[in-house]
Parts: structure tokens; C-alpha cells; sequence
């Protein structure tokens, strides 16, 4: 009988001990979820507050913490912004301009911040074979070359290989400040350059917004381009920074046969046709339609050639990107087969 009662005793202190464990789980259970729930509704305010324009940069000692880190940090407000005023001449702030218009990135802005980014800029002259930015390195800076040239370089497969080369006009270094990554590639001067430099503040506070639209679209847009659509996000990017916007009304022929070529288009909108002369007899024939992603003036940059056929706009208007022809060259290369391979049946 005794032992009955030890048993049931036993019983009953277990039953008490797992209650008292039961309810120190419920509490600790609740307290997380009120912490939870204090957290969604300050990530909400957050997600609602106007205000927050630019985010803050957080630095380490190493690599630069992600976009995620940098949207919940201590000082998510919009910060104050004072763009730096770098001393020039007359003469640099000439060059400047002239160099900007160049650029996509640039050349739309209006001129109050065309104004402030000359004033902001700092010119930079590297010697052949200088390293200006590393690949894998964190960045705050962007250039914008004057004069000379520079290649990019990407290890790949172990093995250092040049991706593309700038020329005077091009950006590079923008990577790393439109999308807070690690520096994309390593650069080096082929020869003596004169480049600009634009600070990460000076860009986000002006540039950063209508350079990321512009190029979002077009890389998107490029993404449905059969052509294109099989290159890397990278080259991708390259080729939409490339690409400049035309508009043509019904009527107006966009490239004619037999003058000379210096531009490669692609179709945005529209609708259009190719008409190609019969020989000996002075006749034009239509040889060819062409819809939105659709391409042509490749002949042309490909055999160094005239003109095969004239284009001309069938819709009441068309807007079309356009490419020069050292882009072109530089920027699908890669593309050179496929282009000559289809070039060969074109208007045959």
C-alpha cells in the first residue's frame, strides 16, 4: 500500500513540474509574439513613411552590408545632402560638359543638376596600365571618360579576360552604385586617360533614380529581343546603357539603300518595312517587315558596307534605340556569328 502511494506521489510532483514548465513555455511564447508583432508594425511605419528617399550607407570593415541591412539601419531617414563643389576653370568645366553629353546618364539631365554635377566632379589622369577600381571591392566612386580608353576586366574560369573596353563618353564604375554591389569587374587604363569622378552621394541624390528607370526598361525591354536575349545580365546592362531612343512619324524612311551606315536599331514601337530596288528594272520591292524587337542596319556594321534596303515607318509613328557603330562593335561581338549567319538570308 505504501508503495502505491510513493508511485501516486511521484505522479502528482511530475504533473506539477510539467504545469510549471507548460506555463513558463506560454509565457516566453507570448512575449515573442508581442516582440514580433512590435517589430512587423515598425518595419510597416517604415514601409509607409514618404520620407525615406535615399537609403543610409552603412560602412564595415568588411565587405559593404547588403540593401536589406541598409533599410532597417539605426538612421533610416532621408538624409541631408550638400553636393560637394570641386574648384575649375573655365576651360575644364567646357570639357566637362562636353564630355557629359556624351553620356546617357547624363546628357537628359536638366541644367540645374548638370550645373551641380560639373561643380561636383573631381578630374582624375591615370597612366597606362593603372588599375583604377578592382573587382570584388566595395565602391563610392563612378567615372566618366574624357579621353582614352580603358579595359574591364572579369576573372572568369580563373583567367582574366577583358569584357569590354570605354571609350571617351563611356561610364564605368556605375555598377557598384546603382544596385550596392561589389565592384562588377577590375579596370585599366590602356593608356593615358583623363576621366571624372562622381561621388556615391552626389549620384544617388541626383543621377541614381532616372539612370536606374532608364535602364530597367530598356533591359527589360531587351530581355524579349530573340538577338539578345541570350547574352548575361552584365552585357545585358552594357547594351541598354548603349542604346539611344529615336522617334519617326508615318512616312519617313529611317535608314535608304546604297548611302552609308554608322548605326545599328532595334524596333520599340511601331511597325515598318524594307524596300530594296530591283535591279535593272528601278522598281522598289517590299522585302521585309519589321515589329517591336525586331533589328536592322546590321548589314551595314557587319560587311562595311552601304545600305542593302531602305526602312521606312508604316505605323502613324515609331520609336526606335538606336546604336553607333563603335558600340556595336564593341558591345555584340560576341553576336558577331549569329548576326552574319542571318545577315547571309536577309532580303534575299
Amino acid at each position: 500500500m505504501s508503495n502505491r502511494v510513493s508511485i501516486l506521489q511521484k505522479n502528482l510532483n511530475l504533473k506539477q513540474e510539467l504545469k510549471q514548465i507548460t506555463g513558463v513555455l506560454e509565457e516566453a511564447g507570448t512575449a515573442i509574439g508581442r516582440d514580433a508583432a512590435a517589430d512587423t508594425a515598425i518595419e510597416e511605419e517604415d514601409d509607409d513613411d514618404d520620407e525615406i528617399d535615399e537609403l543610409p550607407e552603412v560602412k564595415t570593415s568588411g565587405a559593404r552590408q547588403s540593401v536589406s541591412a541598409e533599410a532597417y539601419g539605426q538612421w533610416n531617414q532621408k538624409k541631408a545632402f550638400t553636393p560637394p563643389v570641386i574648384a575649375k576653370t573655365d576651360e575644364q568645366k567646357d570639357r566637362l560638359t562636353k564630355t557629359l553629353e556624351k553620356s546617357f546618364m547624363f546628357a537628359s539631365l536638366e541644367a540645374k543638376d548638370m550645373n551641380t554635377i560639373i561643380m561636383a566632379m573631381n578630374e582624375k589622369n591615370f597612366e597606362k596600365g593603372t588599375k583604377v577600381i578592382k573587382e570584388g571591392e566595395d565602391g563610392d566612386y563612378l567615372f566618366v571618360i574624357e579621353k582614352g580608353s580603358l579595359d574591364c576586366i572579369k576573372q572568369i574560369n580563373n583567367e582574366e579576360k577583358v569584357v569590354k573596353t570605354c571609350n571617351p563618353g563611356d561610364v564605368f564604375g556605375e555598377l557598384a552604385l546603382l544596385y550596392n554591389c561589389p565592384r562588377a569587374a577590375s579596370v585599366v587604363a590602356k593608356d593615358q586617360c583623363i576621366c571624372w569622378q562622381l561621388d556615391r552621394d552626389s549620384f544617388g541624390h541626383i543621377v541614381k533614380d532616372a539612370a536606374m528607370k532608364r535602364r530597367q526598361k530598356y533591359e527589360t525591354f531587351l530581355q524579349g529581343v530573340t538577338l539578345i536575349a541570350s547574352v548575361d545580365q552584365y552585357e545585358r546592362s552594357q547594351i541598354a546603357d548603349a542604346l539611344k531612343p529615336e522617334t519617326f512619324k508615318k512616312g519617313e524612311v529611317i535608314v535608304k539603300q546604297d548611302e552609308p551606315g554608322d548605326k545599328f536599331y532595334i524596333v520599340e514601337e511601331g511597325s515598318l518595312f524594307a524596300l530594296k530596288l530591283v535591279p535593272g528594272g528601278g522598281e522598289e520591292k517590299r522585302v521585309m517587315d519589321y515589329k517591336t524587337g525586331d533589328y536592322f542596319g546590321e548589314l551595314a556594321l557587319l560587311k562595311n558596307q552601304p545600305r542593302a534596303a531602305s526602312v521606312v515607318v508604316e505605323s502613324e509613328s515609331a520609336k526606335v534605340l538606336s546604336m553607333a557603330r563603335g558600340q556595336f562593335v564593341r558591345l555584340l561581338g560576341p553576336l558577331k556569328d549569329i548576326l552574319h549567319r542571318q545577315a547571309n538570308t536577309k532580303y534575299s
